[in-house]
């Protein structure tokens, strides 16, 4: 009953993958025809919030009513009954999905019912179902019952994330809580390889592994190597059979998956950032590829007196749709206010044009001149009517980014991001430093005391030597004057004392960022974006250590910090613990995982990498994607125990 057949789909990235599966989902798993003629089939969609999470990122309400999807619903909402139209489920197989979905058997809500589990779904509960279809005699009514193995978030075409719902469940916290017991860390384990698991079933590929020894890492790395290898020895039921192996581009050569932990770098999450994307995240509120903004309402027409008017709220999608977006995305933010002005000055000049056809069309009289000018101009005119639709969109796109780009840009100038940004670049590439870092700490102009903390870790983590007692005390002074919580400290310095017993500190490369001046000067004067006394910073790329190890185990060099990865091979009959590879060649598609989470500076970086490699592929995931925030956050209830 339960079938998964996936068909052979060319489709290369894994965002296209997941689409293609969701979309042959909604049309009750059978592939999904373009341009098939005729009404599609209208259906219900009910989803819990896996459910949600999953598909919003990948298709818009407009693309869910293509496919038939006339009203999607929450499971646990209250939902009347519409005896006539089939309803098509996308739910974890929960203990109280299952009850619900037992109950609207029982009810009989819909005329028939399509269930699709995000993740397998164990025999038992299954059995409850059927129980349930045969009580409610609604056995008829039950079409399908799926497993869709889709239980992870893609939001980039080469980047996923395992969960967003229950992140707490998998969070760099949970995995490195001291008082964790072995069961719960067998359960956190087991959730995020059941996450990958489906994503290589989804990517129709089995990895070669490798990990580092003695972290979380490698407890994944065991966990998915014998879930794969017993997956591929069922050979009746295996998930990897070969239709879907011969397709896409992993068909000569098999991917490889480099395990990391997040504890082999953990300045990254916490560092100031100065690309486009990741500056989104780091300071306004984006999730899963839609940034919330307030907008401030005028306060000055308001007369005296009267209370403050409520700021909007506005959501956007940043979604590969938008051009703008995917061009840059990865672009220095200095860059990025100058082409949107740009973008906003060529738009202008084709509203012009269209405007001054306008005022031509409607002249009076019917001289000769008028006539010839009419035929001459209607051909123009068809054309400016024709790409009205390709003005607005682009206007749209325009006011997004206007809107987003101002919202960083209030971030930096307020908190002097910029400067930071440099003097934790410097830090990290141990570069001399012009100023001492207590200025920065006790300047009350420059960030807020979170902004602070974040600095100050950074100098701990990056330091070969820690400061010494008196120093820190000096330091500790300084942080709390600034209205900083050192409960994060607190936990860098275990653990720091805990990773010097296992190994040196992570080098950063020697990075430089440039200053080209200050930005006034690049902007013209018209520009919306007052950047003045921002600096112009410009990046130069160097790899992270996450980039390095990718770099390391991709192309077969032998470094010390990789050396010793342990190897896996779940194709190879007897499984074998080695760290020997036995394949030479370097690899052409990679993944990188990061267990304990996340972040875009990484992502960002891994981009820009394989930019420099022809032909090569490689993909970023996490168990969760967290801001610097959200780390800190993190980081203090760690300090706190």
């Amino acid at each position: 009953m339960v079938g998964v057949k996936m068909a052979a789909a060319a489709a290369a990235s894994i965002r296209e993958r997941q689409t293609v599966a969701l979309k042959r989902m909604l049309n009750f798993n059978v592939p999904h025809v373009k341009n098939s003629t005729g009404e599609p089939v209208w259906k219900v969609l009910i989803y819990d919030r896996f459910g949600q999470d999953i598909i919003s990122p990948l298709l818009s309400v407009k693309e869910l009513r293509d496919m038939g999807i006339t009203l999607h619903l929450l499971l646990h909402s209250d939902r009347d009954p519409i005896p006539d139209v089939p309803a098509v489920y996308f739910v974890m197989p929960s203990e109280e999905n299952i009850d619900r979905m037992c109950q609207d058997l029982r009810n009989q809500l819909y005329e028939s019912y399509y269930l699709n589990f995000i993740s397998a779904i164990s025999r038992s509960k299954l059995e409850d179902i059927a129980n349930a279809a045969l009580a409610a005699s609604a056995v008829a009514q039950v079409a399908k019952v799926f497993d869709q193995y889709l239980n992870f978030i893609t939001l980039e075409d080469d980047m996923f994330v395992l969960c967003n719902q229950n992140k707490e469940l998998v969070s760099y916290r949970a995995i490195n809580r001291p008082d964790i017991t072995d069961t719960e860390m067998e359960t956190v384990m087991d959730t995020i390889v059941d996450s990958l698991f489906c994503f290589f079933v989804t990517l129709g590929a089995v990895p070669i592994i490798r990990c580092s020894r003695g972290t979380a890492a490698e407890m994944v790395a065991v966990k998915l190597d014998k879930k794969l290898r017993e997956n591929l020895r069922d050979a009746r039921n295996s998930l990897f059979t070969g239709d879907t192996l011969g397709a896409g581009q992993f068909s000569f050569q098999r991917p490889l998956l480099v395990l990391v932990d997040r504890n082999i770098d953990l300045a990254t999450p916490l560092h100031h950032t100065w690309t486009y994307q990741a500056l989104v995240h780091d300071v306004l509120d984006f999730h899963l590829n839609r940034v919330n903004l307030e907008e401030s309402s005028g306060v000055e027409n308001s007369p005296a007196g009267a209370r403050p008017k409520r700021k909007n709220k506005k959501s956007y999608d940043l979604t590969p749709v938008d051009k703008f977006w995917q061009k840059h995305k990865g672009s220095p933010f200095p860059e990025v206010a100058e082409s949107v002005q740009q973008e906003l000055e060529s738009y202008r000049a084709q509203e012009d044009e269209v405007k001054r056809l306008k005022s031509i069309m409607g002249l009076e009289g019917e001289d000769e001149g008028a006539i010839s000018m009419l035929s001459d101009n209607t051909a123009k005119l068809t054309s400016a009517v024709s790409s009205l639709p390709e003005l607005l969109e682009k206007k749209r796109l325009i006011d997004l980014h206007t809107n987003v780009a101002t919202a960083v840009l209030e971030h930096i100038k307020a908190r002097k991001l910029d400067v930071y940004f440099e003097y934790e670049e410097k830090i990290m590439s141990k570069t001399t430093l012009d100023k001492s870092l207590l200025d920065i700490i006790s300047d009350p102009d420059a960030g807020t005391p979170e902004d602070k903390m974040r600095l100050f870790l950074i100098y701990y983590i990056s330091a070969q030597q820690a400061p010494s007692e008196a120093d820190l005390e000096q330091y500790k002074k300084a942080l709390t004057d600034a209205g900083c919580n050192l409960n994060p400290l607190q936990y860098i310095k275990q653990w720091k004392a805990f990773a010097k017993m296992a190994s040196a500190p992570a080098s950063y490369g020697n990075t430089t960022t440039k200053s080209m001046g200050l930005l006034s000067r690049v902007m013209n004067t018209g520009s919306q974006f007052v950047m003045e006394g921002v600096k112009n910073l410009v990046l130069k790329q160097q790899n992270l250590p996450v980039t390095r190890i990718l770099d390391n185990l991709m192309e077969m060099k032998s470094n010390p910090e990789t050396d010793d990865y342990r190897y896996f091979d779940p194709k190879m009959l007897r499984g074998n613990d080695s760290s020997v590879p036995r394949n030479k060649n370097p690899f052409q598609e990679a993944i990188v995982f990061v267990v304990g989470g996340g972040n875009y500076i990484e992502y960002q970086n891994l981009v820009d990498y394989i930019k420099g490699k022809q032909g090569k592929h490689i993909l970023y995931g996490c168990s969760e994607l967290f801001n610097a925030t959200q780390f800190i956050k993190q980081l203090s209830q760690l300090g706190q125990k």
